[in-house]
């Protein structure tokens, strides 16, 4: 059975100025506000699903899809990262996948960046392939509508997408340009909330930083680092860190090895842990305390001698040298003293 949609904001009084042609642009106006309340306020993890129910307010739908994507190789096709869903299956983006490189209403939106696609833009231009067709009638996906646009310095694109089931209307012109113009404003705050959890995290490059829930959901993952975690872990579909990963992440901060010649640093972030590859090009500087206390102790001094050194305690010490070992990228003291060497 369709979900059924909230009621759309109430419609002006039939003596205002404008008349019925400026409801519309009253909705738009008010789902705008509250999109920009919500992304001032909302912690970054509900955001993106509350700004989703903003939006169905605003154009009904049954059925939603948002996330990453990459474009992939013509043989592979897109591929899907992680995402976020309304009303469809938790296998939903695994089947996608599985079936991305035909899929011509998803490769026409990642072509045409920043502008609204509806599936009668396509279809008649680019017959469906039968899984795609079994696909949508599987999960009830007959009229679409989405849009996808870079996300800078990620290399990844973020999409959304909703449908509506057989039955229900097609999106109409009107209900395809109140979608966009909000869909660029989702877009834009998100980007700005990531900028701001990024610079309070390790400054580390775009496409090898990632943010997750404690509990392993994934919020945002760069391209080079998705890459990483796909490779350790076959199969991964890229919603929820792979088990390992996710089980060091009440650990952070700690660095982690995933895979053969790759380590992810672990790093509080406020509510969330960011994630980035440790690299030595992008090694953080640290601290003057951080620093002397790792020297000392490269140097063979007990943590009972640096904080009689340094005046600390030696909890302050232990603390001291987490930090070093996770910001150098070092598991053991031969490690930290050739890191320090070499900073």
């Amino acid at each position: 059975m369709p979900v059924s949609p909230p009621p759309l904001p109430a419609a002006a009084p039939a003596h205002a100025p404008g008349g019925a042609a400026l409801d519309p642009l009253r909705a738009l106006s008010r789902s705008l506000l509250q999109l920009s309340q919500q992304a001032q306020n909302a912690q970054p993890q509900d955001l993106l699903h509350m700004a989703m129910q903003t939006l169905r307010g605003l154009v009904a739908f049954d059925s939603a899809w948002w996330g990453e994507v990459s474009a992939g190789d013509p043989q592979a096709g897109p591929r899907n990262w992680l995402h976020g869903s309304i009303g469809l299956s938790r296998n939903f983006a695994e089947e996608w996948n599985a079936l991305a490189a035909v899929d011509m209403f998803a490769q026409q939106s990642m072509q045409r960046l920043g502008e609204v696609i509806r599936e009668r833009d396509v279809v008649a231009h680019f017959p469906e392939h039968p899984a795609v067709l079994a696909f949508s009638e599987r999960h009830g996906l007959y009229h679409c509508m989405a849009l996808t646009a870079e996300l800078p310095r990620s290399g990844l694109m973020f999409f959304v997408s909703i449908y509506r089931p057989p039955g229900r209307p097609e999106f109409s012109d009107g209900e395809t340009a109140l979608f966009g113009e909000f869909v660029v404003h989702l877009l834009q705050h998100w980007h700005h909330r990531l900028q701001r959890l990024q610079s309070d995290a390790p400054g580390r490059p775009w496409d090898s930083f990632a943010l997750a829930r404690p509990s392993g959901e994934l919020l945002f993952a760069g391209l080079r680092i998705s890459l990483a975690l796909g490779a350790a872990s076959p199969g991964w579909n890229g919603t929820h860190l792979p088990a390992a990963v996710a089980q060091a992440l009440p650990g952070a901060p700690c660095t982690l090895a995933v895979g053969k010649g790759c380590r992810v640093r672990l790093e509080p972030c406020g509510p969330l842990v960011a994630m980035s590859i440790v690299s030595r090009e992008h090694r953080q500087p640290l601290a003057p305390r951080e620093l002397s206390t790792a020297m000392l102790y490269a140097q063979g001094q007990s943590h009972k001698d640096i904080a009689a050194a340094l005046g600390l305690t030696p909890a302050t010490v232990r603390t001291y040298l987490r930090t070093a070992y996770a910001a150098l990228g070092v598991r053991n003291k031969l490690e930290l003293v050739t890191a320090l060497r070499n900073a």
